[in-house]
């Protein structure tokens, strides 16, 4: 930890055609994977002694003891419900909201009406310690209580999961096991400092606290806002509070500029201009015809900051330039309608609404869908690097320029009808 403090009180992310489509949605989800039971996971070693096979590192280079790493492996099983492992004998589970339920599901008007509610009652009661965050590290409160309220609901949510037992099944078969080895062993590492197992209450994933910090974040972005030695982003807001800034910071954080803009795209464009590679000044989406919604004025001083179009839903849904702060809430996690969601609530917090353009129905993200889609572009020459079977600027992008060279009615959304167009003649 950079501010000396340590990460807590001791305890003292046609019918041809139709076969083919079958077929192919078939394939995609088969290719998404397999959990499976502990005796089939895709490893080398028995659950048991892999988790024995890390003490070593775990005591030369993350400084566990011997005591903290038996008490914590003692009668340890693998979790194999959770999503996102490599196991036979099961479809692959993706649970994560961020890419499964409708945009407008997750972007629900009336649970983020609720939230910032509460928010405001939060800015309230916080205002000192914020004003203090906000000028520390430069972070706008209504952003960072916007993490505090998406993360936990403000506290009022405790992940279900222990982080021991998450971390180490994650990094035994899960389909990230690289990433995961080391945050097994940080979350050790808080054991031996003296961290409760009973408060490492984590997701799926392994996030744990009031703002959802990893293993190891808890050692690179927390901050001892209360200056007791201690950061504690389990009971302490404030500590939570300051450290979801410090990440922020951390992650290219720019003060005062606002996280995007919701818009109205021009006759003359559409949704396949999104993406980061695309970005542009402001003041050349300005010349471009790109205008704010209900002919709001642009702020003073952003002609010459960089932003990109980003249409979360295609073009079923309202569409925003996005600057490098939307960059950084995708940083603390690695989606499109999770840093939507921070970026609306804070704006709700400081007195905002809803967005001005309504969603269409186009029902929840289907990832065989998804994933056929970047399947076919991939293979007509698109630029497609990663085929998972989550939707992000990329794909949205992509499938937008295939429909607009195809003569296709340009939604930037994977379809049926588009997995069909893509198919092979």
């Amino acid at each position: 930890m950079n501010n000396g403090s340590q990460p807590f009180r001791s305890p003292a992310r046609q019918r041809l055609n139709s076969v083919w489509l079958a077929l192919i949605l078939l394939m995609s989800t088969l290719a998404a994977g397999f959990p499976s039971r502990d005796t089939h996971a895709e490893t080398s070693l028995p659950f048991e002694e892999f988790i024995e096979s890390l003490w070593p590192e775990a005591r030369d280079k993350f400084g566990v003891s011997r005591a903290t790493f038996d008490t914590a492996i003692k009668g340890l099983k693998p979790d194999l419900s959770l999503p996102d492992l490599a196991v036979e004998g099961q479809t692959r589970q993706v649970r994560q909201a961020e890419f499964t339920r409708a945009p407008s599901e997750y972007l629900d008007s009336a649970y983020l009406g609720r939230l910032s509610s509460t928010g405001r009652g939060l800015a309230n009661k916080y205002k000192a310690q914020l004003d203090q965050i906000e000028s520390r590290f430069g972070v706008e409160r209504a952003i960072v209580l916007a993490i505090f309220g998406r993360e936990t609901a403000f506290g009022a949510y405790t992940p279900p999961h222990d982080a021991i037992r998450v971390l180490a099944t994650q990094a035994w078969t899960g389909r990230r096991k690289e990433r995961f080895h080391d945050e097994f062993l940080y979350a050790l590492k808080l054991l031996e400092q003296g961290v409760p197992r009973a408060k490492m209450r984590a997701s799926w994933a392994g996030a744990m606290g009031l703002t959802q910090f990893l293993p190891s974040e808890f050692f690179s972005h927390t901050h001892d806002f209360g200056g007791d030695g201690y950061a504690d982003l389990f009971d302490s807001v404030p500590d939570a509070l300051a450290s979801a800034a410090r990440q922020l910071k951390n992650h290219g954080w720019i003060r005062d500029l606002e996280w995007g803009y919701e818009i109205v795209i021009p006759q003359t464009a559409d949704c396949a201009m999104e993406g980061p590679d695309g970005a542009r000044t402001f003041q050349e989406w300005i010349g471009l015809g790109f205008r704010r919604v209900g002919g709001r004025p642009w702020p003073d001083g952003i002609a010459n900051s960089q932003a990109y179009l980003m249409s979360p839903a295609g073009a079923h849904g309202p569409s925003f330039l996005v600057t490098d702060n939307f960059k950084a809430i995708r940083e603390y996690n690695t989606s499109d309608l999770y840093a939507t969601f921070v970026g609306n609530l804070a704006d709700r917090i400081r007195g905002g609404g809803n967005f001005a353009t309504p969603w269409r129905p186009i029902g929840p993200q289907k990832t065989a869908i998804i994933r056929a889609v970047q399947e076919g572009l991939k293979a007509r020459g698109h630029p497609i690097t990663v085929i998972d079977g989550f939707i992000g600027s990329n794909t949205r992008r992509e499938a937008g320029q295939f429909q607009r060279s195809n003569g296709m009615t340009v939604d930037c959304w994977p379809s049926e009808t588009l997995v069909r167009k893509l198919s092979p003649n």
